[in-house]
């Protein structure tokens, strides 16, 4: 299997796991846990998680150039700090219907932010995947039910706007750093740099926390989100960072509603429509030509 192989099944199983996390997150939050306390949680957990790799040998354990580390703090700032609060305390606000929409400026923002700082090209097969996979991703949420639990639709959706493109910006700039360095190294560093800053935002709120409420399904949420959505889901897209395009890794967020939707076929009895099934079509038809070099 070659790398690029792999780089595409990581962003596979990383948009997975963000599809099924929109839900799993609002189980326990805002109810039983805060924003910035939870994200105090993932992110401090994922350090520890991720650090662990420096005891592995001296492969993990490579020092990063001090001319690196303004990009790293940059990094950390948009991928960790802005991304994760913002995100959170956008979808403690709005419903997931709408924090799913919003996200699906993420890999537009991407695809623009690539070819003017990276100078990837846009490609009339990249700009018509983008359309078959947004035009997808729509029909699919808009036919699904969604829980209307939402206290402020419209700052929650700004909220989740700003996380989309502070995601796609880090999406870019990060590439350098994975081309220099290995992945488990720089995502490392950027969840160090992350979590000193997000510690004093998220301490009281965490505090705060009524940890005798919690039911076994309140630990298996947290759990999930901290070792599924926080961990496994940088390290992956952080992998695939290094073998292709931003812009590619950009479009993989519209198979996010699409696993969505086939986890509540397959465990919650949701029904096989005809609109999912052109949904489906639309967005695996625009990811496959998000992804292609060639021009038309």
């Amino acid at each position: 299997m070659t790398q690029t192989t792999k780089a595409h099944l990581a962003l596979l199983g990383a948009n997975l796991i963000y599809g099924i996390g929109f839900s799993v997150a609002k189980i326990v939050m805002p109810a039983l846990i805060q924003p910035s306390a939870f994200i105090l949680m993932r992110v401090v957990c994922a350090t520890v998680l991720f650090w662990g790799s420096w005891f592995l040998g001296s492969t993990f354990q490579t020092p990063i150039n001090k001319k690196d580390f303004p990009r790293l703090l940059l990094c950390a700032l948009l991928g960790i700090v802005i991304n994760q609060l913002l995100f959170f305390k956008g979808l403690s606000l709005t419903s997931p219907i709408h924090g799913s929409l919003m996200m699906l400026s993420t890999p537009i923002l991407v695809t623009f932010f690539a070819a003017y700082i990276a100078k990837e090209a846009i490609t009339k097969v990249k700009i018509l995947g983008l359309v078959l996979g947004v035009l997808g991703a729509i029909i699919l949420i808009l036919s699904r039910n969604h829980d209307a639990n939402a206290s402020n639709t419209i700052l929650g959706d700004i909220y989740i706007f700003i996380n989309a493109t502070s995601y796609a910006f880090y999406l870019v700039l990060v590439k350098p750093l994975m081309q220099k360095y290995r992945p488990i190294i720089v995502i490392r560093w950027i969840f160090l740099i992350g979590c000193i800053i997000v510690i004093p935002i998220g301490g009281q709120s965490f505090t705060a926390i009524q940890f005798a409420q919690f039911q076994m399904v309140h630990w298996y949420a947290v759990a999930f989100i901290i070792l599924g959505v926080t961990f496994f889901t940088y390290l992956w897209n952080i992998y695939a960072i290094q073998h292709l395009n931003a812009s590619i890794a950009g479009a993989y967020i519209y198979l996010q509603p699409l696993f969505a939707a086939l986890i509540s076929v397959l465990f919650f009895s949701e029904a096989i429509t005809v609109s999912k099934c052109i949904a489906a079509i639309l967005i695996f038809t625009g990811v496959w030509l998000a992804t292609q070099k060639t021009r038309l």
